[in-house]
Order: C-alpha cells, then structure tokens, then sequence
C-alpha cells in the first residue's frame, strides 16, 4: 500500500464529505424553518454514521447542531 496516495484519497473523501453535507444540513434546516417545522426547538441531534465495505468498518459521531443565537 502507498501510504501518501491512501492518505491523499482519504483527505479528499473526507473534504467531499463534509463540503457536501454541510450544504445538505443548512439547505434541509432551511426547508424546515420556512415549512414552520422547528418553531421552538433550540438544537438538533445529529448524527453521521460512517462504513467502509470490505474492512466491515462502521464508526458513528454524535452531537447537537445549535438553533439559537449564542449569548452576547
């Protein structure tokens, strides 16, 4: 294995992923506060289930995404 070519691959896949899903969340939040859908809510959970096929590879990260203005 080429270490600088697996690690070149890796980083542009995981740019693409957090580009791309970025733009999903903030568009799909967009959608729901136009449609009224998160009146009152604060924050929401969210959550990025990673796997890769051939090493049964499955990693999940958990947090909370902020709806309110932070504190001035």
């Amino acid at each position: 294995m080429d270490n600088e070519i697996f690690n070149l691959d890796l980083r542009k896949f995981l740019k693409q992923v957090g580009v791309t899903s970025q733009r999903e969340i903030e568009l799909a939040v967009g959608r729901a506060l136009a449609e009224g859908k998160l009146d009152g809510m604060k924050s929401l959970p969210v959550r990025m289930v990673l796997t890769v096929d051939g090493i049964d590879l499955t990693h999940e990260v958990t947090g909370e995404l902020s709806l309110d203005q932070p504190p001035q």
